[in-house]
């Protein structure tokens, strides 16, 4: 079910990890964000927009992890945008003879046989590095950057004051860090001051995963995020309630103390010169 959360902006939230698909009401019809998750979902989605007799005219994938490059037959042929760099790595992915097995092998079991993977990943680049969705109004804004995945963007839906992060600023999941980055930690702050740099312009915050926001969550979300990537920065324990032992996710400690492991890891590796950078950001870890 849509769930109207600002003029002309509708949220439709999937039982996987609590994903959003953001819905944008355009002059000819409505962009579509990271659509998922399941083939019911889709579905759903498709009649309820049927019904409002509003057809996809484009869509955006905020980065390029599986469960942000979904698709259905339903939605039609729009084009589906992403940055440049998010569009290349799926290019690369689908290359690869055995990507359907790959691609698989990441996915939770309990929705593997649900989860449509015909369309997956058929993004287009958007053109010319241009810095705004290429459709009627409103106005949408791409922020790029690389703090959770290379190829990740931000969009600030400007008429309405929306604020669409992909998977950063949730209430429930933590930082997720690139540990594939040379400098995931640095990438990560930039990212978080990046959107920083917004929030005046947003009275609404719509993460990838996990519940919408007011603007004085979008601030707190901000300073949750900052304060634990400062923590891996500097070896300390994060004072987080997103891994602590009242975790919204039972999960969540047990991905957060992988992810404090892999930290120490790449430090060691660095100082044995081992082929590790041995500067404090020598960091990060991926979404899996």
């Amino acid at each position: 079910m849509l769930q109207q959360v600002a003029d002309g902006v509708w949220v439709h939230q999937s039982e996987f990890i609590a994903s959003n698909t953001v819905v944008v009401q355009g002059r000819g019809g409505v962009l579509l964000v990271d659509p998922g998750i399941t083939n019911g979902e889709l579905k759903d989605l498709a009649h309820d927009l049927h019904a409002l007799d509003q057809p996809v005219v484009a869509a955006f994938s905020t980065h390029p992890h599986w469960d942000h490059v979904l698709w259905h037959p339903s939605f039609g042929s729009a084009p589906r945008y992403a940055t440049a760099r998010g569009a290349a790595l799926m290019r690369d992915v689908l290359a690869q003879p055995d990507w359907i097995d790959d691609v698989a092998e990441g996915l939770p079991p309990e929705y593997a046989d649900e989860i449509p993977m015909e369309l997956l990943g058929h993004l287009t680049a958007l053109p010319g590095g241009a810095s705004e969705i290429p459709w009627e109004r409103p106005r949408v804004i791409v922020l790029e950057h690389r703090g959770h995945s290379e190829g990740h963007a931000a969009l600030l839906i400007e008429p309405s004051r929306v604020l669409v992060v992909g998977d950063m600023l949730s209430d429930t999941l933590m930082p997720f860090l690139d540990l594939q980055a040379r400098q995931p930690i640095s990438d990560y702050l930039e990212a978080l001051e990046l959107l920083d740099s917004v929030a005046e312009r947003a009275d609404v915050v719509i993460p990838g995963h996990g519940s919408i926001g007011d603007a004085a969550q979008l601030r707190a979300r901000i300073d949750l995020d900052l304060a634990y990537v400062r923590a891996l920065r500097d070896g300390t324990e994060p004072d987080d309630p997103r891994v602590g032992p009242d975790a919204p996710l039972e999960w969540i400690p047990d991905i957060h103390r992988w992810q404090v492991q892999r930290i120490l890891e790449r430090r060691e590796t660095g100082a044995t010169g081992m082929g590790e950078r041995t500067d404090p950001d020598a960091t990060g870890t991926g979404e899996g």
